[in-house]
């Protein structure tokens, strides 16, 4: 939706003899998006469908060291969104066929937890609501300043490093390491420590083979179990992890050791 972007304070003007609907593009500063320190490398997603403002927002980006993908459609985002990983997406609500709602809804459902800012020329209460519900992690009206825009990217970025590599998953099942919950096809799973920590070896090494040896080594260092300790464990998470799905994972390779893969996906 049309709302005019604000950089520093004030409306982006009109280059001097610019054919109308062009705009003069400002020069990028240490610090703007990402804080006072030199950035790293991001990956970032811009769903917009006001394409002035969206090659707008990636060209400052891109003098940020940022690597910029752009959608003026929400199914051409939410394709991208699926099939790259990302680590911030800027997503408007109002687009041409799926909404952004809907877009940010479908992603989460595919358990898609890059952070999403939500952009939109509407202030309703009852719309950042809904947008928060669908999954959004902020939100952002416009016109906006880009010191405003800096400050909710920064925090967003910094909430998404620590929060992508803390799951695991392999196939239909994830392993939550710091919450330590389990999962699988949206079944909640209990547990015990020591099948906690060879769920988190197998699907680590997912989807090769880990030794026998070094699978007692990794869970129970140099004091290490009588021989049926881990053929015990491994039938307990068998019960709990394949026998109530119908689709095992745990692989056994006889006199080698276990592995964790799906050798049959679903359709």
């Amino acid at each position: 939706m049309r709302g005019p972007l604000v950089y520093h304070g004030s409306a982006l003007p009109l280059a001097q003899g610019a054919p109308s609907g062009q705009r003069r593009v400002p020069s990028a500063r240490p610090g703007d998006f990402f804080g006072s320190q030199a950035p790293m490398t991001r990956k970032v997603l811009i769903i917009e469908d006001e394409q002035e403002l969206a090659k707008l927002l990636k060209r400052q980006m891109e003098e940020l060291s940022c690597t910029v993908e752009l959608a003026f459609a929400g199914d051409t985002g939410l394709q991208l969104a699926e099939s790259t990983t990302f680590d911030l997406i800027l997503l408007d609500i109002m687009l041409p066929g799926m909404d952004g709602l809907e877009v940010c809804r479908r992603l989460r459902a595919q358990r898609v937890y890059t952070p999403v800012l939500m952009l939109t020329a509407r202030d309703a209460l009852e719309q950042k609501l809904a947008g928060f519900e669908s999954g959004a992690d902020d939100y952002l009206v416009k016109p906006f300043a880009l010191q405003e825009l800096d400050a909710r990217l920064g925090v967003l970025l910094r909430r998404g490093r620590g929060s992508h590599s803390r799951v695991l998953t392999v196939s239909d099942l994830e392993y939550n390491l710091d919450t330590l919950e389990v999962v699988r096809a949206g079944t909640s799973i209990t547990l015990n420590p020591t099948a906690l920590k060879i769920l988190q070896v197998l699907m680590e090494a997912s989807p090769a083979v880990v030794t026998r040896q070094d699978l007692e080594t990794r869970v129970w260092g140099e004091e290490l179990p009588d021989s049926d300790s881990l053929r015990v464990h491994i039938h307990g998470l068998r019960a709990a992890l394949d026998k109530p799905f119908g689709r095992p994972l745990i692989q056994t390779r006889h006199g080698i050791g276990y592995r964790l893969v799906d050798l049959e996906p679903s359709a």
